[in-house]
């Protein structure tokens, strides 16, 4: 029995998964946990990446306790995030996408370099918080005269427990940087934003082996294991890990609701551009799909409530409210207090304001679902596609309710995949040469 580790990092959790196969069955055992989130430090929102790796590391020596001979295991995360260092030392802090640093920078960036031009390089969307607006703020505040690399987080804890620095492919192109035709960093986009060329090194495939740990991570988790490449941005991986029929669309449904399509070239014409569509990698073709806000805005209410997600479901079921608000608004990106975000979002457009929990909760579904919507028929446009089908991967995947909410609104079939796609398909890419 050849056993394989999936380390898969989210923005609110992270997970250890040993796969193997067993009577031609992928079998998965999670055998570690951890909670993870941004942190507010000095008026900025960060990542606490020593404790992500500390939690890394506690993860692998449970996995080895109980399965002493592991193959192979990869990490991935989500995208866009990064960490600076001089040599072997972090450059503090890891912002996190949601910390405002960059709004001042971005005409500043547009500039210098268009983003239709970037568009055309790229395929990339526009998000604020975009790797190449956090580079460029790193860049015009000095942050990167010290700076011998950067490292996307996947790629910045497999050198941790490897000691070789390897930039990866599906990451590399959520960056807002990658120049699809020649499948490498753009150089038109260095050298217009003046950044460090020695940042950009070449750029590695999943599937592609790392090397084993160090002695001292071997010393601490008890044992070694081979690190491999996955897709690391984790979306590439949940796609991964799905069987999508007749090339219908998917909801990567989690913190952020991914709503794409696998296709097999560049998407970047203008209505492309203007609906905000990204074309992001996966291993051998292209996602075209957008950012949704997705479960953030819940998340951040069930913390405000005391909730568990269960009870948030039972209390929309009750809720007659059915006012709906724009869940891409930049206003929900980074607050903390989401009941008051929601409530003044209301009050400027003179709307009826919800008065209850349940109403929140409700109206976030409701608004979530329509966003679903709005996002399939853009795509069907672009396409010139008919689509029948919804596949829904992620957390989001197991929330019956809002699967329900979406079928009412997109009026199109929903099926539901209630797995760990994106720990599947990190496991799946480390054991295709072993087929």
């Amino acid at each position: 029995m050849k056993y394989y580790l999936a380390i898969d990092i989210g923005a609110s959790s992270g997970r250890h998964i040993i796969g193997y196969y067993e009577n031609n069955k992928l079998i998965l055992d999670e055998v570690y946990r951890f909670k993870n989130s941004v942190k507010e430090e000095n008026n900025h929102l960060i990542w606490d990446i020593d404790n992500i790796f500390q939690e890394v590391k506690n993860g692998i020596k449970v996995a080895l306790e109980k399965y002493p001979c592991i193959e192979s295991m990869s990490i991935d995360t989500w995208g866009v995030d990064y960490v600076l260092l001089n040599n072997d030392k972090i450059i503090y802090p890891v912002y996190s996408y949601r910390d405002n640093r960059t709004e001042e920078n971005i005409d500043k960036v547009h500039n210098l370099i268009s983003f239709d031009e970037l568009y055309k390089i790229t395929g990339s969307q526009f998000q604020k918080f975009n790797t190449i607006y956090q580079l460029y703020t790193d860049s015009i505040n000095d942050r990167l005269n010290n700076a011998t690399d950067f490292l996307m987080i996947p790629e910045y804890l497999i050198y941790r427990l490897t000691g070789i620095k390897k930039k990866e492919y599906t990451n590399a192109s959520t960056t807002g940087m990658f120049d699809y035709n020649n499948k490498c960093f753009s150089q038109e986009i260095i050298n217009k934003l003046n950044l460090k060329k020695e940042l950009f090194t070449k750029i590695s495939y999943p599937k592609e082996k790392v090397g084993y740990f160090k002695e001292d991570i071997i010393k601490e988790v008890g044992g070694n294991i081979l690190v491999k490449l996955c897709a690391s941005h984790d979306t590439a991986s949940a796609v991964e890990g799905i069987t999508i029929k007749d090339n219908n669309p998917y909801i990567s449904s989690g913190t952020w609701s991914l709503l794409g399509l696998k296709i097999d070239h560049l998407i970047n014409n203008e209505v492309a551009k203007e609906t905000n569509y990204s074309n992001e990698l996966g291993p051998n073709y292209v996602r075209f799909q957008k950012n949704i806000m997705g479960l953030w805005i819940i998340q951040n209410l069930a913390k405000q409530m005391n909730l568990s997600f269960v009870e948030m479901v039972d209390l929309a079921k009750s809720s007659s409210y059915k006012e709906i608000f724009d869940v891409n608004n930049p206003l929900f990106l980074s607050s903390l207090d989401m009941k008051k975000t929601i409530k003044e979002y209301f009050m400027v457009r003179k709307m009826i304001l919800p008065k209850e929990e349940k109403d929140y909760i409700n109206s976030t579904y409701l608004s979530l679902a329509y966003s679903y919507k709005e996002s399939l028929d853009e795509l069907e446009k672009i396409t010139n596609q008919t689509f029948k089908k919804i596949y829904i991967v992620g957390g989001g995947a197991k929330n019956k309710y809002l699967n329900k909410l979406t079928e009412e609104f997109t009026k199109k079939e929903i099926a539901a995949l209630p797995i760990e796609a994106t720990a599947i398909g990190n496991l799946l890419v480390q054991m295709e040469e072993n087929k």
